[in-house]
């Protein structure tokens, strides 16, 4: 959905329980892509968890939107071993960070996610190499530092992920082991990663008075 996604998410959830047979009480959790990604998406979906878990008593899972997007990148191929993933963070900048594939198959945090310039966006230094994945690359794929198309299992087929998107499916899937091990936050504690410590500018006047 482009827009309407605030008169939407609740009806779908309501939809969603009523046609699983369960009700909001009976989870154990509830998982949500915690950022960094857009100032109202990523508002939103922190937003409705607090409500959600305060009401029912539940404990949240934060799950990062970049890991996620890597997750689905390591779904799509599984020759895939290392990400980079990069998302377009506005203000000619991205927001990114670099995965492995762990021995469990889930994707693993390499160092910390960033916001920066798309010419300061770097591979760790033990990394001969990766893939990009994100739609920073069909923005910036020009000057960051590795491709976005990757081999599938069919060496003659290849896939671009300059256009993938955090899903719901990989976010419960990452939070499945935190849920397991009961490594969970409050409904107060769930709250969005920005990255950006300004999400806004305000325009200066171009004469001010002495």
């Amino acid at each position: 959905m482009e827009r309407g996604h605030t008169e939407r998410i609740l009806p779908m959830i309501d939809e969603l329980l009523s046609e699983a047979g369960i009700t909001l009480h009976s989870l154990d959790a509830i998982a949500f892509g915690r950022g960094p990604g857009s100032f109202t998406g990523v508002r939103l979906a922190a937003t409705v968890t607090q409500g959600l878990a305060f009401g029912a008593d539940l404990g949240v899972a934060p799950i990062s939107d970049l890991r996620a997007v890597a997750q689905r990148a390591f779904w799509m191929s599984t020759a895939l071993t290392r990400v980079l993933v990069c998302n377009d963070a506005r203000m000619s900048e991205v927001y990114w960070a670099c995965f492995e594939r762990g021995p469990d198959g889930l994707a693993r945090l390499e160092g910390g996610e960033h916001v920066s310039r798309p010419t300061d966006v770097a591979l760790p230094k033990a990394w001969p190499t990766a893939i990009g994945v994100g739609r920073g690359f069909a923005a910036y794929g020009d000057v960051l530092p590795v491709p976005s198309v990757c081999p599938t299992e069919s060496p003659s087929d290849t896939t671009s992920f300059a256009q993938l998107l955090p899903r719901a499916t990989e976010i419960v899937l990452l939070a499945v082991p935190d849920v397991i091990a009961g490594h969970l936050i409050s409904a107060e504690e769930a709250i969005p990663t920005y990255l950006r410590d300004n999400v806004a500018h305000v325009a200066q006047p171009r004469n001010p008075p002495a």
